[in-house]
């Protein structure tokens, strides 16, 4: 389990410590950085398979994702006696990202690249300046598991040695998907796998034309994917090999004696929405958006194959307000099998949630982001001593 998020740099998270537990819940007002902190996220996951540096040209690159205010923040412009002035840069760009746990900790610093031989289009590309792991909660020298400067790389070998590899890795890769050899880096290659385990959810379509709404042929599917196109064989795959009981009752507690099932029209599968009341059930192509939605997040959150971390971003949008609660108690079902990152703008499916945890023997780590002088930060936070303690690897 991740027991510690740090992000540096990235968009209004200037600098961000924050501590994770099982259960938690991102909350906080339009624009203080709620987004930030999931796309960071989904940045170190990209990390363990080799697309950080896509994904962040996908968002700008370096300049549209760095912080954009200045190095330091002095006590005069913090007392509005001064206003906040430009200032030449004094340290190194840095972009960076990290996470521990009890077991594991991994960190990777981006910065700009350096020019060098012929003129190149990928110029503007962000280059990995340092990456770390290491054992346990904190980055500490005897704790190191693998080490990259540049293109240098140092793994910890089984006799407490070190291999070490000069010039073998390009900047713009990860050691997490280039080192990860389970006989020279066995550690390394578990991190990754556990990182690319995480499972991310945001923004599921459920328009007109959402692949959601279409009969698919069907195969086994555990996990739901991305876009919900398979979701009448994810909620299939629920009811023959994981919790169908959990699966019937979640629906029965957001709509109130209905049931579902699949067709099979030769090999594609239809979901249908059977209603107490109606002489047919109705198709997905008739469900409303919310009701689709609702049951996307039925086939995530019950999934037989749970991820060791799953990240959500807004699940209560499209949702009448009378279906937060048994969203909620989702959430909590799910959480037996997984720890869970919640980002919303909702207060009442923070509030359910935070109302149901004791049934499930939960604690929630409610966690409201606030925004000072253009930088998140975490609210009721008033000195260093109340974040977890954290190190970057230096460069």
């Amino acid at each position: 389990m991740i027991t510690t998020l740090a992000v540096e740099n990235y968009r209004s998270l200037r600098k961000l410590i924050v501590p994770l537990d099982r259960l938690n819940v991102v909350t906080g007002a339009n624009g203080t950085g709620k987004s930030s902190l999931y796309r960071a996220l989904r940045l170190l996951a990209e990390s363990a398979r080799g697309g950080a540096i896509s994904a962040l040209a996908h968002e700008g690159g370096l300049p549209s994702t760095l912080w954009a205010g200045p190095e330091k923040l002095g006590r005069a412009v913090r007392e509005g006696r001064h206003a906040v002035q430009g200032t030449v840069r004094t340290e190194p760009v840095s972009l960076r990202l990290g996470f521990a746990g009890d077991d594991f900790g991994y960190a990777v610093d981006f910065g700009h690249p350096q020019p060098s031989g012929p003129a190149s289009l990928f110029n503007l590309d962000p280059e990995i300046k340092r990456e770390a792991t290491w054992a346990g909660p904190v980055l500490r020298p005897a704790a190191l598991l693998s080490d990259r400067a540049g293109p240098a790389v140092r793994t910890r070998t089984a006799d407490g040695g070190w291999h070490r590899s000069v010039n073998e890795i390009r900047p713009y890769d990860s050691m997490l998907s280039e080192f990860a050899d389970p006989q020279l880096a066995p550690d390394l290659l578990r991190l990754r796998e556990l990182i690319r385990s995480w499972r991310f959810y945001d923004h599921v379509r459920t328009d007109a034309e959402a692949p959601a709404r279409a009969a698919r042929v069907g195969t086994r599917t555990p996990v739901l994917s991305g876009d919900g196109s398979d979701l009448a064989a994810a909620l299939q795959t629920i009811r023959e090999t994981g919790d169908h009981a959990a699966l019937d009752a979640a629906v029965d507690d957001a709509f109130p004696g209905s049931r579902i099932d699949v067709a099979d029209h030769g090999g594609r599968f239809e979901l249908l929405l059977h209603q107490h009341g109606l002489l047919r059930p109705l198709g997905a192509a008739e469900l409303s958006d919310g009701t689709l939605r609702y049951l996307l997040w039925t086939a995530a959150l019950l999934t037989p194959r749970p991820p060791s971390l799953l990240v959500l971003n807004e699940p209560e949008t499209s949702l009448h307000p009378d279906l937060l609660r048994p969203l909620a108690e989702l959430i909590l079902t799910a959480t037996k099998d997984t720890q869970i990152v919640l980002v919303t703008h909702a207060r009442p499916l923070a509030d359910a949630i935070e109302k149901g945890a004791p049934r499930h023997r939960l604690d929630v780590n409610s966690i409201e982001l606030v925004k000072e002088f253009g930088q998140t930060t975490v609210a009721g936070r008033e000195s260093l001593l109340d974040e977890p303690l954290w190190h970057w690897p230096k460069r």
